[in-house]
């Protein structure tokens, strides 16, 4: 097996405490920022974990907002969405998981002290637009119109969603840049597993992933992250991305994911891409995602004969792939959901047709999944 090296970044939203879904609509950034600064800071993390130009990104957690910037460029303010966790880089996935459990559970401890509780959502379940007052400048323009990524930055401002990475460094570029195409071609019969939008405009929609619906085509479903400036492909969405810092050389990184409670699946996930690019019997190639398929399957998730025989087909070449590894039991919640023909977004509904209160359904699946984590528990945070 080849030596790999995995890495999540997982998207928080939340309700204030007067029961308010947490967004640049109703909460100040300052509110949030207030809950990063409380958060301990890792020396070192800085070899695994960008910290980028503006220096927000410092900590394994971090304000997910838009900044507003003067036309001179001077940082005038940050709409806020919500906060982020990054887990440092591990060379076992099960490490992985563990990282971000204690990370999760330290920011939920420290939210809690600030009013905040954590919701899952994939997409702002009340806010279908991002009306910006005054609109962007000049210069604000320029920072958006650098790559095909940054052209449809605004549109994510109300998306939540993971980023799922596995690395092997080893490989060469051209191996790397197949199996991003291989992930992106059976990216539509990945995503259900994940599912967790199913609210648009405060109430029930139609499907079972707003998100995946509206994002297929404008965002990429992977990134490669490659060395050698001239074996970039240009394609919109992108596929490849130059690495920024050496340790992102050779990550494959998974991004049409909705947001997961139960971290479980997120292991799950990352055996069953794991699984994927080590396979060699499936030929599925794509530059770009499929948006037809990505939208059929957010609408009805397995209950699409076409997206079920996908999901089939891509678990059990991943099963068969890691037969000898210690990672192909992860894959069990994975063939579970296949069997009941669910995905995460049908417990949501159930349990909004239940309480008819949209909070509560958003509120639930952190409940169940992740018990006590969520609780607030006396003591400290120590900082740095």
């Amino acid at each position: 097996m080849s030596n790999f090296c995995f890495g999540i970044e997982h998207e928080v939203a939340f309700l204030d405490h007067n029961g308010r879904f947490v967004d640049f609509v109703s909460t100040p950034y300052s509110l949030l920022q207030a809950v990063i600064e409380e958060l301990p800071l890792y020396p070192g993390d800085e070899q695994q974990l960008r910290i980028g130009d503006a220096g927000i990104r410092l900590k394994r957690w971090y304000l997910e907002a838009l900044e507003r910037l003067s036309p001179e460029g001077e940082w005038l303010t940050c709409l806020p969405k919500g906060i982020e966790i990054r887990t440092t880089i591990h060379h076992d996935i099960q490490s992985t998981i563990d990282e971000l459990q204690e990370s999760f559970a330290l920011l939920c401890q420290v939210a809690a002290r600030h009013g905040f509780t954590p919701v899952l959502t994939s997409y702002n379940p009340y806010q279908t637009c991002l009306i910006l007052d005054p609109p962007l400048n000049a210069y604000e323009w320029r920072l958006l119109d650098r790559s095909p990524e940054d052209r449809t930055a605004l549109s994510t401002f109300l998306t939540y969603g993971p980023d799922l990475s596995l690395s092997c460094p080893s490989w060469p570029t051209e191996l790397l840049i197949d199996r991003g195409r291989k992930l992106t071609y059976y990216s539509p019969y990945i995503v259900p597993f994940s599912f967790s939008s199913p609210f648009y405009e405060g109430k029930l929609w139609e499907g079972l992933s707003v998100r995946t619906f509206l994002r297929t085509g404008q965002r990429p479903a992977v990134l490669v992250f490659i060395a050698d400036e001239t074996k970039l492909l240009y394609s919109s969405p992108s596929l490849t991305k130059l690495a920024r810092i050496p340790a992102e050389i050779g990550r494959l990184e998974f991004k049409a994911c909705d947001s997961c409670a139960d971290f479980s699946l997120y292991a799950a996930l990352l055996a069953l891409l794991k699984g994927l690019t080590l396979d060699d019997t499936l030929p599925g190639r794509a530059t770009v995602p499929d948006a037809n398929l990505h939208q059929r399957a957010a609408l009805r998730g397995f209950a699409d004969e076409t997206i079920l025989e996908g999901a089939q087909q891509i678990l059990t070449a991943a099963a068969q792939a890691l037969s000898q590894d210690e990672s192909c039991s992860l894959l069990e919640p994975l063939f579970a959901l296949l069997e009941q023909r669910q995905t995460p977004a049908q417990q949501m509904i159930e349990h909004f047709r239940q309480t008819g209160s949209l909070q509560e359904a958003l509120r639930f699946p952190y409940l169940v999944s992740q018990g006590m984590a969520c609780e607030t528990r006396q003591g400290s945070v120590a900082t740095s």
